[in-house]
């Protein structure tokens, strides 16, 4: 970043120099993985303000020293305001369109017999994604007897309980499809509505960290990791794309966002078009 810009942060209210910056960055993949851009400085800052206020610190030098020390307990906090949570029902309609139309055929005929089905929402930011896929599922005439759980995960703790209540303002819901709108019904609060519990049911709501060791033990029909790796660099994509695919299912899908590719990132998967892939 040049000069001027580190000179624009000297005299804000919480002065912040480069020097700062690199060590937030340097904190910040370490925990995540995620590589921290200059551009996305003004960000960093705006959004770690808010913690030097709440705890009363001085000086992004004496923050810097909080989140040097090894299990910080502002760790989880530090985390948190870096992560960017940008979602909304329905996201990339076609790739919902691709699940009931083609997917989920596919499926109902490969496993009639054990009628079971499993989908990870990696990086579910506050629901949105999940309750989408399982409305999907719900409106797929064939699958009422099913077993089927969706597993709904993402690194900051604040957005994945707000994911678990399922509670939105009107607004939000206006991408939801009419025959996706039965699921959602008025809240208590005006201007607020909420998924209803068929929906919710089918969800495993849970914090998770993608670089650390992930408990799930079963493999997975389809997996949504939707703008998420673009905060990554490209040696952590490649050991996450690795782990996708040893769990998926043979014929597993793993769906990324519109940004993405996996070109020169990994040979494990073959395109579908519009960043829908298939194990190879």
């Amino acid at each position: 970043m040049n000069n001027s810009n580190v000179g624009d942060f000297s005299q804000r209210e919480f002065p912040m120099t480069q020097q700062n910056f690199e060590e937030i960055k340097v904190v910040a993949y370490s925990l995540t993985g995620i590589s921290l851009s200059n551009h996305k400085k003004n960000m960093v800052y705006g959004r770690l303000a808010r913690r030097l206020r709440r705890l009363n610190v001085a000086s992004f030098n004496e923050y810097c020293d909080v989140i040097r020390e090894k299990n910080s307990r502002e760790h989880v906090e530090f985390v948190n305001a870096i992560t960017t949570n940008l979602t909304s029902f329905f996201r990339e309609g076609h790739h919902f369109e691709f699940l009931s139309t083609k997917l989920l055929p596919r499926l109902l005929a490969e496993k009639r017999q054990e009628k079971r089905i499993r989908i990870w929402s990696a990086g579910c930011s506050t629901g949105e994604e999940p309750y989408s896929i399982a409305m999907t599922l719900k409106n797929f005439t064939g699958m009422s007897t099913w077993d089927v759980k969706i597993l709904a995960t993402d690194l900051d703790s604040n957005v994945v309980e707000k994911a678990r209540l399922g509670e939105y303002a009107t607004e939000r819901v206006e991408t939801i499809p009419d025959n996706c709108r039965r699921f959602i019904a008025r809240n208590n609060v005006e201007d607020r509505v909420r998924v209803k519990d068929v929906i919710r049911d089918m969800i495993t709501f849970k914090q998770l960290n993608l670089l650390h060791e992930w408990p799930m033990k079963g493999r997975f029909d389809i997996i949504f990791c939707r703008n998420v790796v673009i905060y990554f660099d490209v040696e952590t994509q490649k050991k996450l794309f690795e782990r996708y695919a040893n769990l998926l299912e043979t014929t597993g899908n793993l769906f990324i966002g519109h940004s993405e590719n996996l070109h020169n990132i990994t040979s494990r998967f073959k395109s579908l078009g519009r960043t829908i892939y298939e194990l190879n």
